[in-house]
């Protein structure tokens, strides 16, 4: 237990695959995913996209092969980043063995909708061969028939038993590479799948609300959504689904993991809405930081507060603090403590440039920590081989 329980979340106990080099479940951090929307087809357009998409931080990127020319671009696509692909796969058995065969680091399939008993063999003997993951994916909107006809609707229930049914399937040929995913455009019904199914079994879980709309709507979808989930412990990736530029996906999921202290990348600006109160522009001078400030990876903290109200006490808790202050004088935060004062016309470059000098301080310290250690194995090391 920390010095601040209120804050602790204890995460469900869950068993680890590997997507590519990147392990989810665990003890291992919560991955943030996006997809491309680009046609896959389209070698270069899905290339551009995944970059994109490295840069903003994903951990994973999920491709769509709907057809034998998409699984063929993805050996064109794979050797160009870095990041694991993973093949989302509908009704055809084959687009599954040639994703496999194609570097796809996981496949996402429904077993129940890719035909027979020995296709789902042969497309698990694909991805065990190539060293290639699953993701079993229930929706609520595409529940198998039988279900819908004896719940009589999508439900929590209903929901369960499809994705333990299609574990069971790839269960029975040996193969537990796998996570699963329950997803519901319906927050609710999202929500309470996920809770039972985390009861149900020790996989590890694909969180998302699907289907969740345009970038403000679907970010509070998303976030209400996954954020109860979250903050019970439960999940271990997660995909915001927005009808928006897939980066910004991956920027709301790691403000989302963010705001519950469960993965730090980047600056997280502490900011007022402001009010009459304010000092200096507070909305336009947080605008312009966040842009400014989007190439920074290390996690630090800054807070950019308009008066003394809340200023200093919001400054003592973070890295690099601002508090608008009378006649165009601000004060300056570094650590918690007062460092300087500041005029008006310098705030965002004085700003930017605190924060850079910050984050290479912090990195320059992670360095030193890691020579540290490094030379603490090593000396360790050295006696015992003496002694022998």
């Amino acid at each position: 237990m920390s010095v601040r329980p209120y804050r602790d979340i204890l995460r469900r106990r869950s068993r680890q695959i590997h997507v590519g080099k990147v392990p989810v479940g665990g003890d291992a951090p919560i991955t943030v995913q996006s997809m491309t929307n680009t046609l896959t087809s389209d070698v270069q357009a899905t290339i551009d996209q995944v970059r994109a998409l490295e840069v903003a931080g994903a951990d994973i990127v999920r491709i769509s092969c709907p057809d034998e020319e998409s699984t063929a671009a993805l050996k064109k696509i794979i050797p160009e980043v870095t990041v694991p692909i993973v093949a989302d796969i509908h009704f055809h058995y084959r687009r599954g063995i040639e994703a496999a065969e194609a570097g796809a680091a996981c496949l996402r399939i429904n077993p129940g909708n890719i035909g027979s008993r020995d296709r789902v063999r042969e497309v698990i003997k694909a991805a065990r061969d190539n060293n290639c993951s699953m993701r079993i994916g229930v929706n609520a909107g595409s529940l198998e028939k039988e279900l819908l006809e004896r719940y009589g609707e999508p439900c929590p229930e209903a929901m369960v038993e499809s994705a333990l049914n299609h574990a069971r399937i790839l269960e029975d040929e040996d193969f537990t590479e796998f996570k699963i995913s329950c997803k519901a455009s319906d927050v609710f019904l999202a929500v309470a799948a996920y809770t039972a199914l985390a009861d149900a079994c020790d996989y590890p879980l694909h969180l998302g609300v699907t289907e969740a709309g345009g970038l403000r709507s679907g970010t509070i979808k998303s976030s209400v959504g996954m954020g109860n989930l979250l903050w019970a412990g439960i999940g271990d990736t997660i995909r915001v689904s927005l009808s928006a530029d897939p980066v910004e996906e991956v920027k709301v999921g790691f403000d989302l993991l963010k705001s519950l202290g469960l993965r730090h990348r980047g600056v997280n600006v502490i900011s007022c809405p402001s009010c009459a109160r304010q000092q200096f522009q507070v909305i336009n001078t947080v605008e312009v930081l966040e842009k400014r400030l989007a190439h920074i990876t290390t996690p630090l903290t800054l807070s950019v507060i308009g008066c003394v109200v809340n200023g200093p006490g919001e400054a003592l808790m973070t890295d690099v603090g601002f508090t608008g202050g009378g006649r165009g004088t601000h004060q300056v935060y570094i650590n918690g403590l007062p460092d300087h004062r500041l005029k008006d016309k310098d705030i965002v470059d004085h700003l930017v440039e605190m924060v850079e000098a910050k984050a290479a301080e912090i990195e320059a310290a992670q360095v030193a920590e890691e020579i540290g250690d490094a030379q603490g194995e090593a000396g360790a090391k050295a006696p015992a081989a003496a002694a022998s």
